[in-house]
């Protein structure tokens, strides 16, 4: 034990009060509770008493494992491991709180999938809106930036601009994370410029953001498409973009700022920029009639071939099936499925690689008329929902535990000043 946490009575079956407990710990009597609601502590009222007591045993234990955390071998080598009831992947299958993620997303709409993520409960019908002043505010700002501007960047503004309109974004309590991300979600659509002069701006939130996407009018098997990626991609356990949202929330950032980071990293080309990478690959074979001459170039140049391969699946994408599957039924999605098995079965002379969600997601923007950005702008509203749920996850954890030490490798001290 440290030296200055409390020496606790430590006889068998002692029961702690909050109070003991949240000075074992080092926490915030609410963090206490927190741990309750996430199954790390159980608390017991006693006959006649109002308040709850912990087991001293239980809590000593949990103590024990956050400072094993906090005293992490840096520079090992070893790779970064969180503790998280979110999203399992095993044996090339992926899980949402235990129950399969692709039958989740077969029956139910993206909103509810959210909410299976942030509070294990699926509520049918569940439908995110968010107020007419943080959607203007949202509106207002993202129309401000010049007509080049990314999808992310337009998101990352629109989340900001919504946080400046929430004076309660401090606030890191379980009830009022849930009612920021049920309001920051359609607020990201919303905030999009349209494309379709007849938008919808109620519904579904993938009828929504149809028309933020494309000129084409929908259909509802190509709605049910775009339902069901959003759903698939509402998280997938520790990518790069939500470590940065869960360090972002170990420093107690708000849940807007904490998207706002998961955000910045999805820009980058190897996450949630690759479906446009494989987006244009696609219409370049649709261009030439065959895949052998466009995977030639992208090999000759010297980079991987977009929409192939992930390295926690050994076989296809648990995403992609569900994706290719719906495609398949889609009659006006056929050109670009055929261009994608072709594309497949050319690299698959010299490599056994898969197809990922990026190519399904690819296969969906080009048949829909999209722009090959329009996958970057799927995969950020969707994966926003598994952002907020880590966010929420890692408020229940002790403050401030994702701060690895660096390996310092340079020149010794001292050295002369230069």
């Amino acid at each position: 034990m440290r030296d200055h946490e409390p020496a606790h009575d430590r006889r068998p079956g002692r029961r702690l009060s909050t109070r003991e407990t949240a000075e074992l710990l080092g926490v915030k009597p609410e963090t206490v509770y927190a741990y309750v609601s996430r199954g790390l502590l159980s608390s017991r009222r006693e006959p006649g008493g109002r308040a709850s007591t912990f087991d001293a045993k239980d809590v000593e234990a949990l103590a024990r494992r956050n400072r094993r955390e906090a005293a992490g071998s840096p520079g090992s080598g070893g790779d970064l491991s969180v503790r998280t009831r979110i999203t399992l992947i095993e044996e090339d299958r992926y899980y949402f709180r235990g129950v399969d993620a692709t039958e989740l997303a077969a029956r139910h709409s993206y909103e509810e999938v959210a909410e299976w993520l942030w509070t294990g409960r699926l509520t049918p019908g569940t439908a995110f809106t968010a107020p007419g002043t943080t959607v203007e505010a949202a509106r207002r700002a993202v129309n401000a930036l010049p007509e080049h501007t990314s999808p992310a960047d337009r998101l990352r503004v629109a989340a900001i601009a919504a946080a400046a309109e929430d004076p309660l974004r401090f606030d890191l309590s379980e009830e009022s994370v849930l009612g920021t991300g049920r309001i920051l979600i359609p607020t990201l659509v919303a905030a999009l410029p349209p494309v379709r002069h007849d938008h919808e701006d109620g519904g579904p939130l993938a009828r929504r953001l149809w028309g933020r996407l494309t000129g084409r009018r929908p259909d509802e098997a190509s709605l049910r498409v775009l339902d069901t990626a959003l759903a698939l991609l509402a998280d997938h356990d520790l990518a790069a973009s939500t470590l940065a949202v869960r360090v972002a929330a170990s420093a107690r950032a708000h849940a807007y700022a904490a998207v706002s980071a998961g955000l910045g990293v999805l820009e980058g080309p190897l996450h949630g920029a690759a479906s446009g990478l494989a987006h244009r690959m696609l219409l370049d074979v649709l261009d030439q009639g065959t895949a052998v001459p466009v995977i030639a170039d992208e090999l000759r140049a010297g980079r991987r071939v977009p929409g192939l391969g992930h390295r926690l699946y050994t076989g296809e994408d648990p995403r992609a099936r569900v994706l290719f599957a719906l495609l398949e039924q889609v009659p006006q999605a056929e050109p670009a499925l055929l261009a994608a098995r072709d594309v497949v079965a050319t690299t698959a002379r010299h490599a056994p690689l898969h197809a990922n969600v990026d190519l399904a997601l690819a296969v969906f923007t080009v048949f829909s008329g999209m722009p090959a950005t329009a996958g970057e702008t799927i995969f950020a509203v969707a994966r926003t929902a598994g952002w907020i749920a880590h966010a929420l996850e890692e408020y229940g954890e002790r403050p401030l535990r994702m701060r690895p030490s660096g390996h310092y490798v340079g020149p010794r001290p001292p050295q002369p000043l230069p």
